[in-house]
């Protein structure tokens, strides 16, 4: 079981990097819909890609928390 750790470790590092990526990009584009910025397209639709986004963050960033539990179970397995 500890063969594992340490790629967990890093998919959970990476996953919560690529979780952060995707809010930063969902304020961006929701600012950038709220601001007028982007035409054709109505200054509403901002919320609408602020609230997906946020959907996405939450989602990749659980499954990163998983990843971080399951590392903290197999340290205590493996300590008895």
């Amino acid at each position: 079981m500890r063969k594992y750790i340490l790629p967990l470790k890093v998919s959970s590092i990476v996953v919560k990097v690529i979780a952060w990526i995707i809010l930063l990009l969902g304020v961006m584009g929701a600012v950038s819909m709220f601001t007028g910025t982007v035409p054709g397209n109505p200054r509403w639709m901002g919320v609408i890609i602020l609230i997906v986004y946020l959907i996405f963050f939450g989602v990749l960033f659980f499954i990163a928390k998983i990843a971080d539990i399951l590392v903290k179970v197999i340290n205590a397995v493996q300590k008895e």
